[in-house]
């Protein structure tokens, strides 16, 4: 993430997800009647009406948000420098070229476990099914021998709407599934990895040293975010797009993150949302993702299930697995509704997907601040500008268009909230948005009695107001 001039900077959120299903054909009916009760509520002339909550962030941002900022940021981007170094790594020697193949096979090994079932997804992943006590978490040495712990109460006020299915992932429509026992985990493939900046560092941000000018790293966001109390989760409803994604070494996201910690070191943050990543995927499918770190993405945490970390209860989702459907302009909207809680019994941080889906969990072992606590709740959009050719990039954020669009045509997030220290599910009550880069990517935020908290927000990149 980059930096504020002032010192000051954006924080960052990952999220939780409910789903509104379609395809073209066979799941029109099933969107039209969630649309149509929420367009109802979120007409033109609903929304000119709509008493804004949000709080204009002042001219200078605390320099903890700096150190959050920088500490958390996306580390996938490259410089020139890096794509050289892409450029020379195609060039190596033949001893040091087989070294890396085994490297990669090797750690391939470890990640993609035995399968009971393999499903072919017509996007092109291959999907399998691993027995739940043999996915990667419980490699882990405090997890070995283990299963996975049953649900735990949901949060008061916690109030699931119809029954939403999981099958919102391209996978799930080939007809198949996995079996009860075990969990669907995105197989891992010699291409993955050969498109990483480090092959040691596969799954993870990269560690960089960072400056305090408003282009040392890149990264740029329009987010909203919560801090100054003690969270135990949050929870919000986020809209899904495609964005154009303007080259393989940048990235686009909307997530909602979960942070605690000094913001130095021992930052500790656990993520969700959905992302455009070409570099880590090797397309440009919008794609369900976790991450999680306890020590300022150095040493621990990865994406997904790319190390032992989170534990996955769910045997419909796939994470890291392509969503389907998308909105469109003007046209059909979408959304995923995610909830992260803490568990008051085992403290346990656990995901739910839509109402009542649970996904897994992310066990308070992992985490040093978090065992306790969070400190700040953050939900939005980030991309990175690698400036090809020197300009500013075109990658788009949300929908590629700006958050006065509005709805149908802005990306949105809505109904935020935050659990209490009392397990209680609550409206936020000092929402405050930030752009970085407004004439490339800005946020609206308000407030009503359909949406609570929401924010429209995005933008197309490169533009004539932003070169």
């Amino acid at each position: 993430m980059d930096s504020l001039g002032v010192e000051g900077a954006f924080l960052r959120t990952k999220a939780r997800h409910s789903w509104c299903h379609f395809d073209r054909r066979r799941r029109q009916r099933q969107c039209t009647q969630t649309q149509t009760d929420l367009v109802k509520q979120t007409t033109q002339g609903n929304f000119s009406n709509m008493t804004s909550s949000c709080c204009k962030i002042s001219p200078i941002i605390p320099i903890f948000a700096f150190y959050l900022l920088v500490s958390s940021s996306f580390c996938l981007v490259h410089s020139l420098e890096t794509g050289n170094q892409h450029a020379t790594n195609q060039t190596l020697r033949p001893e040091e070229e087989l070294q890396k193949l085994k490297i990669i096979r090797a750690h391939l090994n470890k990640i993609n476990k035995p399968a009971v079932k393999t499903i072919q997804s017509p996007d092109g992943d291959i999907i399998d099914c691993v027995e739940t006590h043999q996915q990667p978490a419980f490699d882990h040495p405090k997890l070995k021998g283990q299963r996975p712990l049953d649900p735990p109460a949901r949060p008061n006020g916690h109030k699931p709407g119809g029954m939403v299915t999981e099958d919102f992932q391209s996978w799930s429509m080939s007809g198949e599934s996995c079996p009860e026992g075990t969990i669907p985990i995105r197989r891992t493939t010699e291409k993955d990895m050969l498109r990483a900046s480090s092959v040691r560092r596969f799954g993870r941000k990269r560690i960089r040293r960072f400056r305090r000018d408003t282009n040392s790293n890149g990264h740029e966001h329009a987010v909203g975010y919560v801090s100054g109390d003690q969270y135990y989760g949050a929870k919000a409803s986020i809209n899904v797009w495609a964005p154009r994604v303007a080259n393989q070494y940048e990235f686009s996201l909307s997530q909602m993150w979960v942070i605690s910690g000094s913001f130095g070191d021992d930052l500790n943050t656990i993520e969700a949302g959905w992302q455009v990543s070409p570099e880590l995927y090797g397309d440009n499918y919008p794609r369900f993702f976790t991450y999680w770190t306890s020590d300022a993405y150095q040493a621990t945490g990865c994406y997904n299930l790319l190390c032992s970390g989170f534990v996955q209860t769910n045997n419909r989702i796939a994470i890291g697995a392509a969503i389907s459907p998308t909105s469109s302009y003007n046209g059909g909207q979408f959304d995923i509704s995610l909830l992260v809680w803490k568990d008051p019994k085992h403290g346990n941080w656990w995901l739910e997907f839509g109402s009542g889906v649970l996904v897994g969990y992310w066990p308070s072992f992992l985490f040093t601040h978090l065992r306790d606590h969070a400190s700040m709740v953050q939900f939005g959009g980030e991309i990175v500008n690698s400036r090809p050719n020197g300009f500013h990039t075109s990658t788009q954020m949300g929908s590629g268009h700006f958050a006065g669009e509005g709805f149908g045509k802005a990306s949105y997030f809505r109904n935020l909230q935050v659990v209490d220290w009392d397990n209680n599910l609550i409206p936020l009550s000092n929402l405050r948005v930030l752009a970085d880069h407004p004439n490339c990517y800005d946020i609206q935020g308000g407030i009503n009695r359909v949406w609570g908290n929401y924010f429209y927000y995005g933008g197309p990149g490169r533009n004539a107001r932003c070169s």
